[in-house]
């Protein structure tokens, strides 16, 4: 219980939610993979309880209750890890993603590991006011551009992208590093963690790993006819498109702007919980605010049209996060 108590008083010092405008997000080009093997926020699990989608494997961990939602807290250990509980033990593939959002107090350590691992080897990414690779034969290291004020107290969105024995790691809008050879290293499976403590743990949320996606969008729309994407992200519950989808919607801009007699369909889909009548509006509502975005961005509203489906057209099954989070997605159709 006083580890708890220890945990609750830390994430109520959390008060202030990071936030950033679409014009931040001009130059970011990171776009997730397209199919997502691992997806967690937490909301379904109990606070104060270990989390169900979740190994532990050094230290303590806990979910706690943070403005409303339920973060993932490290809390003990030096090293404190964990991991997804995902069923198989190789389930990496060559391209992949991960996403995270973190809260770095001021006094802590401030740094996540990614621990990317191929049996019992491991070449890690620390994200963190300085990004650094650990265990390459030439590490390298990159330095947040908004420095310190803009860094600690308060919450930031990590993104690592593998292609082709390549890796680039963002936070927040800025790429803050490039590895143009990962050792010709190709993980299989992912850990996170680092330092934590019980009056400033590690704070994680939003986790998500995806694989697939190395053909750019464009490619995709003219093998396939569409483009199915995961990478345009929505608040809870609300048609608010997150700023870490602005990879995905600026490549999408792009090409509607080269190519004035490009016409798409955007179709908005959910996940199969709620009530459908609930699930058929949010879809619409999220289709809407995506063209309103593409038009902010250079394409003419001639081109786009914006319909809901709803949870009428699932692509996986809804009785897993990860299966939820491959139905929540949106489609571009080329009409």
């Amino acid at each position: 219980m006083k580890q708890l108590v220890f945990v609750a008083a830390a994430l109520l010092m959390a008060t202030r939610i990071y936030a950033q405008d679409y014009k931040a997000y001009q130059n970011y080009d990171f776009v997730p993979g397209d199919r997502v093997v691992f997806d967690d926020d937490f909301r379904s699990d109990k606070d104060g309880e270990f989390p169900a989608h979740w190994k532990l494997l050094k230290g303590q961990a806990v979910v706690n209750q943070m403005n409303g939602e339920r973060v993932f807290a490290l809390t003990e250990g030096n090293y404190v890890e964990v991991a997804p509980r995902i069923v198989a033990a190789s389930y990496l593939s060559d391209p992949f993603t991960v996403e995270f959002d973190f809260y770095p107090k001021n006094g802590s350590y401030g740094q996540v590991g990614v621990f990317l691992s191929k049996g019992d080897d491991d070449k890690n990414v620390f994200f963190g006011l300085e990004t650094k690779t650990e265990n390459l034969q030439h590490d390298l290291s990159g330095t947040f551009p908004g420095g310190e004020e803009k860094f600690y107290d308060q919450w930031h969105h990590a993104a690592l992208a593998f292609t082709h024995n390549q890796v680039k790691c963002y936070l927040d809008q800025y790429r803050v590093l490039s590895v143009p050879d990962f050792d010709q290293f190709m993980p299989q499976a992912v850990r996170f963690g680092g330092i934590g403590e019980m009056e400033s743990p590690i704070l994680l949320k939003n986790v998500r790993i995806a694989t697939g996606g190395g053909a750019t969008l464009i490619d995709q729309l003219t093998k396939n006819g569409k483009i199915v994407t995961h990478g345009i992200q929505f608040d809870v519950n609300a048609a608010v498109v997150k700023p870490e989808s602005m990879g995905t919607v600026t490549a999408i801009a792009k090409a509607l702007a080269a190519d004035r007699s490009l016409k798409l369909e955007i179709g908005g889909h959910t996940d199969g919980d709620g009530d459908p009548g609930r699930n058929m509006t949010l879809s619409q509502q999220r289709a809407d605010a995506v063209k309103r975005l593409l038009v902010e961005q250079g394409a003419d509203a001639s081109q786009l049209t914006a319909k809901g489906y709803g949870a009428s057209k699932p692509v996986d099954k809804n009785d897993s996060p990860e299966g939820k989070a491959n139905n929540r997605r949106v489609e571009f159709t080329k009409l």
